[in-house]
């Protein structure tokens, strides 16, 4: 998160010390920093946004910025502020995962990841954890649109490694081909919106499937030759 961002103290202001206490504006300056502040990690920090939330809403809404706490998840996140039927163009915002396209393929992992977070957690689990194998497994009907092979390891790693920096995986502890998947993923793509582009992707593969075989069809089905006309 850019620095700049961060909020300063006001030297100007009666108190020179702003509006935010000490405790409130480190964990501020945190949160701005990093994006995402999980309480299994940082309590202190997560209980300082949860006392002091509706300054530091405040501070953010100066920004175009707003700030998510799921309590019983223990995450608080820093998003863009909801739009009010303003102008998005009007003014570049800030948030937790920049305003860029993302790749086919990181997309299908970004979608397969919050459909198997989705499934895990009405089935009850607490903490999700999947296994790289199963991934490139859940993969494998869309590798025609990805351009993909089944083994291509790298290409996922660095798939799952950008999902790390955005705190939607983490690793598993002393478990390299396993990762955990975040709370943070439900605030990324909702169920709804899933359900219609898994739907189309899978649409997407099928006909690209069909496509590719059809010319081998084809070309398996060699015309007999003619001897009529030949003298």
């Amino acid at each position: 998160m850019n620095d700049a961002l961060v909020p300063v103290v006001d030297a100007n202001s009666p108190s020179g010390a702003g509006r935010l206490c000490a405790e409130a504006r480190r964990a501020l300056v945190e949160l701005m920093r990093q994006g995402v502040v999980v309480a299994e990690n940082r309590r202190l920090v997560f209980d300082a946004l949860c006392a002091h939330r509706l300054l530091i809403a405040d501070h953010l809404a100066d920004m175009h910025l707003r700030m998510l706490i799921d309590e019983p998840a223990g995450i608080a996140l820093l998003l863009d502020a909801q739009s009010a039927g303003g102008d998005d163009d009007e003014e570049e915002q800030a948030g937790l995962i920049s305003r860029r396209t993302l790749t086919v393929y990181d997309t299908l992992v970004l979608i397969i990841l919050r459909k198997y977070f989705l499934e895990r957690e009405t089935a009850g689990d607490v903490r999700i954890r999947i296994d790289l194998a199963q991934i490139e497994a859940l993969l494998m009907p869309f590798l025609p649109l990805t351009g993909s092979t089944s083994g291509d390891r790298k290409k996922l790693n660095g798939a799952v490694e950008g999902m790390k920096r955005r705190r939607i995986l983490s690793a598993a502890r002393g478990e390299d081909e396993r990762v955990e998947i975040s709370p943070v993923i439900r605030y990324v793509v909702n169920a709804e919106y899933l359900e219609h582009l898994l739907e189309e992707y899978q649409r997407l593969a099928k006909e690209t499937r069909e496509g590719v075989e059809a010319p081998r069809r084809d070309a398996d089905a060699v015309p007999e030759s003619s001897d009529e006309g030949e003298s």
